[in-house]
């Protein structure tokens, strides 16, 4: 009999146990979100991380908008750029090189238009201060012209800076609500906690999707506007050498091109 009761009472936990592993598995299956991809990551994250990721798919769509933007447009100003410059390494006069840069609102044609201008003011008169004059217009003119080709690449240095760090609080955040998960289900098991990780390291991975793409870019049009003002220097060159070749051949009738 005592035999039987031992037997009877080792049957009992072992049914016990059972039972109870089959139903703390049941726990965490229902735990676990249904979708494990990126999207259901998305979708079942906290508001916070929700928030972050939003903003750092935001960041990246702003990222390459600036790029197709800006490579765009140095193309053609550098197209443009190097063609008038060409023009200017003829032999030709200042006020052919004010009719031929007309209105047009490009960097070089108002390079020339500047240095027509100030001709036109000096009323025709020759000397080295009219060169020094006509220098500091082109300078003014090549500041503000890059200036302008580099509107807009600040915001690439920004995101590539902070996207890292917003998307490591986001998954700072993330994994402070699974710990809290933890504490609230009152279990340990990897499946109830990996998936609250998963979806704060997530977090991270769009940063650094949205962060590496931005220095890259950055780098390239930085490079990019570098060699465009080395273009509008070659220009101002040109332009110095028209005006010091025309003082020297005594005819200097830039007074005309402003008309």
């Amino acid at each position: 009999m005592r035999s039987l009761f031992l037997r009877w009472m080792f049957a009992a936990g072992a049914l016990l146990a059972l039972s109870s592993a089959s139903a703390t598995a049941a726990t965490d299956e229902a735990l676990l979100p249904r979708n494990l991809s990126p999207w259901g990551m998305f979708l079942s994250a906290d508001i916070v991380v929700k928030a972050v990721m939003i903003g750092l798919v935001c960041a990246s769509l702003v990222t390459w908008t600036v790029w197709l933007a800006k490579t765009v447009e140095l193309r053609r100003k550098s197209a443009l750029a190097v063609t008038r410059t060409r023009a200017l390494e003829a032999d030709i006069t200042m006020s052919e090189a004010a009719k031929r840069a007309g209105a047009a609102s490009d960097a070089v044609a108002q390079l020339i238009q500047s240095t027509a201008k100030e001709a036109d003011l000096s009323g025709g008169i020759i000397g080295d201060g009219l060169e020094a004059r006509i220098a500091l217009r082109l300078e003014r003119v090549e500041a503000a012209m890059s200036r302008q080709i580099a509107r807009g690449t600040g915001v690439l240095a920004t995101i590539g800076a902070t996207a890292p760090f917003v998307g490591l609080f986001g998954t700072v955040w993330g994994i402070m609500n699974a710990f809290i998960g933890i504490s609230e289900t009152h279990t340990t098991s990897l499946a109830v906690v990996a998936p609250g990780i998963a979806e704060a390291l997530l977090a991270t991975a769009l940063g650094l999707v949205a962060a590496i793409p931005a220095v890259v870019i950055y780098n390239h049009l930085v490079r990019g506007i570098a060699n465009y003002r080395a273009l509008l220097g070659d220009a101002s060159a040109q332009l110095m050498l028209l005006v010091s070749r025309q003082r020297d051949r005594r005819d200097f009738s830039l007074a005309r091109a402003a008309e």
